[in-house]
């Protein structure tokens, strides 16, 4: 295979340990941050324990000259890599000039006809820019709304679109117990991850029976008044579920049956990271609207929703302001944004994201026979999937004090990666090269041996 296009990027990075994990002055650091820090933060950042001095490529460093394989990418943030050149440079060019306000700029022109070249589905171009993932989500849910004038919403099991009151209604976990009462009219009904069938049939033989569920609840539970379905192509939080092909098409059917529209999130999927650009078009199911972030802003704060011409003249939503945020658009954001575009396409890569992933699955997939904790491994490009699991049988979650004992034991090997969750994802830099990865995935079975040598798994 043929290294990555992109030039700019450093290649086969390895961790570099200088001290015990986390070193002297990242605990003198912490120290004083937790002394006024409010609880919360990510979950990996606090476990590790380091504090971060600088980044390059898929390598981080911290105040002790420790050095890291990132498999974090900041949860699908960096897709361009830590501290990309050329972006760098785009966006401090842009910062020296003109940072905030909501006029036209150069550099938003020519982010929307980046975008609009390669849209996620015909006619899907018209866009609003955001700061956030969850503003973006919740300016969908109003687009959706205005245009259709109902009110309800059908969201997925196991699904993820943000903590905002709107969006966390339609969260599919136990994330929002106690956080109640939630928006009326929102509904979730199970999404078809295949591994752990929620109505415990098996794939093909079960006809995408989960579909079939979704349109019985949409005829049943709810009041007629179904605005959206709103729904990941691939699953992030609940651990990189990747559906199958017939899935997504089901559910537009059933959207379009009940007169709702179709909002695919494409926060996590969208601008390379399953290997496509869109994570819609493994499917080939065209979305009403779209919401990204994550890799949009290149590291910046930046999301935005994608809707067609008809659906975005909708009022409210389309009036002065209806649908405008201080932020969203801003010179530095669209600047920002139209560098990651650029770089994604003129460095190819999301086909690089298809190369390196389908490399690091080859070599993930014989866990499953190699480990007796191992259950499952799937992946779609850099987007890739571990169930750690009790038992192969009953497929019960390896017990979370072993998985953050594995978190803890590749951080002091010098590899960041979210093993803290039985769902184990790996989501790196879309630039990173198969050495570089070789690497990480190196200590992860260098860890994965000691877990299984040690007996750690066992009940």
């Amino acid at each position: 295979m043929t290294g990555p296009r992109n030039p700019s990027q450093p290649k086969d990075q390895r961790p570099l340990l200088r001290t015990a994990i986390p070193g002297p002055k990242s605990q003198a650091l912490r120290a004083r941050e937790d002394a006024h820090m409010a609880p919360g933060l990510q979950g990996y950042a606090v476990m590790a324990g380091i504090v971060v001095d600088s980044a390059r490529g898929s390598a981080v460093s911290d105040v002790d000259g420790n050095q890291y394989v990132d498999f974090i990418g900041g949860i699908n943030v960096n897709a361009l890599g830590h501290s990309h050149p050329r972006f760098v440079a785009d966006v401090s060019r842009q910062l020296a000039e003109v940072s905030v306000g909501s006029f036209t700029s150069p550099a938003r022109v020519e982010l929307v006809e980046r975008l609009a070249a390669r849209p996620p589905a015909r006619g899907v171009h018209r866009l609003q820019l955001y700061s956030g993932g969850a503003e973006a989500v919740e300016s969908a849910l109003r687009l959706a709304k205005s245009h259709t004038g109902k009110y309800e919403f059908v969201s997925f099991w196991g699904g993820f679109h943000g903590k905002t009151m709107g969006a966390l209604s339609l969260m599919g976990s136990t994330f929002k117990d106690k956080l109640g009462p939630m928006v009326p009219g929102s509904h979730q009904v199970p999404y078809a991850d295949c591994y752990r069938c929620p109505l415990k049939l098996q794939y093909p033989s079960c006809g995408i029976a989960c579909a079939e569920l979704a349109r019985q609840h949409a005829k049943v539970a709810t009041a007629g008044e179904i605005a959206a379905f709103i729904i990941e192509p691939m699953q992030g939080t609940a651990g990189n579920v990747i559906p199958p092909r017939e899935f997504l098409p089901a559910i537009k059917s059933v959207a379009k049956d009940v007169g709702a529209l179709f909002i695919a999130d494409e926060m996590i999927t969208g601008l390379g990271r399953t290997g496509k650009t869109w994570g819609v078009e493994h499917s080939g199911v065209e979305p009403d609207i779209v919401t990204l972030g994550k890799a949009f802003g290149g590291g910046f704060p930046l999301s935005g929703v994608l809707t067609t011409d008809e659906i975005s003249q909708a009022k409210p939503w389309s009036i002065p302001s209806g649908s405008s945020s201080s932020y969203g658009g801003n010179p530095l954001g669209a600047a920002a944004g139209a560098a990651a575009l650029r770089i994604i396409e003129e460095e190819q890569l999301t086909e690089n994201a298809r190369l390196v992933g389908e490399r690091m699955l080859d070599q993930l997939r014989p866990f499953v026979d190699r480990y007796p904790f191992v259950g499952f491994v799937d992946g779609a490009g850099l987007f890739l999937r571990i169930e750690l699991v009790r038992d192969k049988q009953s497929k019960q979650p390896l017990a979370r004090a072993v998985t953050e004992r594995i978190f803890h034991e590749c951080v002091r090997r010098g590899l960041l990666t979210m093993t803290y969750s039985a769902s184990v994802r790996l989501q790196p830099a879309l630039t990173i090269d198969e050495a570089t990865a070789r690497t990480g995935l190196g200590i992860l079975t260098e860890v994965f041996d000691q877990v299984d040598a040690q007996g750690w798994w066992k009940p």
